[in-house]
């Protein structure tokens, strides 16, 4: 079987383009043509070499460590050692799929005039393979990262809150929602929205039962209370949520707030819980909402506006 060097140079340059195009796209990296041309084309060569066997050391496992190296630094001229092998094992992870691809298609095509040499495969039909495999691979590796990039935000954005109040303790998860910048508009106090049904370990059932009626002017059910010193923690927090303009919360001042941070823990008195007579989450991942306030342990006096997620 005759086979042209220019062929092998263009399927390679071609595919390399390919991978580089991905990995550059994924890590959402400003790509220049010129740099990925560059790369990819220094991949063929370095395929045509391989294939002529013009040097032994070229089919090594460290050359083409080294030369994948290089194709990354070129096409996107990272900053710095950590950035360079984010972008390398991208790379790496892309080629992996792009070639599996590539390897499936060929098994179904199953080409009579195919060859492979030290790792270059030639022929007919290699370069409507690889671009054809390119394709299916840049769009298995898109979908899987995303479902992988959505999971880690959600697990990101969860926290474990621990509420303490007069020796008692409520543990509860609560999800970062950057639209959650309530304040107390008296103290300016930061709020933690938290389920009603959360909160009967903390507060009188007597109390929680009668929100609306204290929200509406109704503090007639007061008097059942036994603990008068927790009620002078309680104040009206306004809010706005969709569907639903100038409202009102009820919320308690907590003793101590606890949130468990990937950096370690949080300790905050200056913490009002808000009570929510709703299902913050159906799958109760979830049952409470924390500001991005809290987590940068600073305090503004934003407007008082929240988006509640149903």
């Amino acid at each position: 079987m005759t086979v042209y060097l220019d062929v092998v140079l263009l399927e390679n340059l071609c595919m390399n383009y390919i991978i580089l195009f991905a990995t550059g796209y994924l890590m959402k990296i400003k790509m220049k043509q010129l740099r990925l041309i560059i790369s990819g084309l220094l991949g063929g060569i370095y395929a045509v070499i391989a294939y002529l066997e013009i040097l032994p050391i070229y089919s090594s496992l460290a050359m083409k460590i080294i030369l994948s190296i290089l194709m990354v630094y070129i096409a996107f001229k990272a900053k710095g050692v950590k950035p360079l092998s984010k972008q390398l094992v991208i790379f790496y992870l892309t080629s992996f799929v792009f070639g599996g691809c590539a390897f499936a298609l060929l098994y179904f095509i199953r080409p009579q005039d195919i060859l492979m040499r030290n790792g270059v495969y030639v022929g007919t039909y290699p370069i409507k393979v690889a671009i054809l495999g390119g394709i299916v691979g840049f769009i298995i590796t898109y979908i899987a990262f995303k479902i992988v990039k959505t999971k880690l935000r959600k697990k990101d954005m969860i926290y474990q809150v621990e509420i303490k109040l007069q020796e008692k303790v409520l543990i509860t998860k609560a999800m970062l929602d950057t639209g959650n910048l309530l304040k107390d508009p008296i103290s300016g106090m930061p709020v933690i929205v938290v389920e009603k049904e959360q909160l009967y370990s903390l507060l009188p059932m007597q109390l929680l039962d009668h929100i609306e009626e204290w929200i509406g002017g109704d503090e007639t059910f007061l008097n059942q209370i036994e603990e008068k010193e927790l009620i002078t923690r309680f104040r009206m927090i306004p809010f706005s949520s969709v569907g639903k303009q100038n409202g009102l919360m009820l919320g308690f001042k907590a003793d101590q707030v606890v949130i468990e941070k990937e950096e370690g823990i949080q300790e905050r008195k200056d913490v009002i819980i808000g009570i929510f007579n709703q299902t913050l989450s159906k799958d109760k991942r979830y049952t409470a909402l924390i500001g991005l306030d809290l987590l940068e342990e600073r305090s503004t006096n934003n407007e008082l506006i929240t988006n509640f997620k149903k």
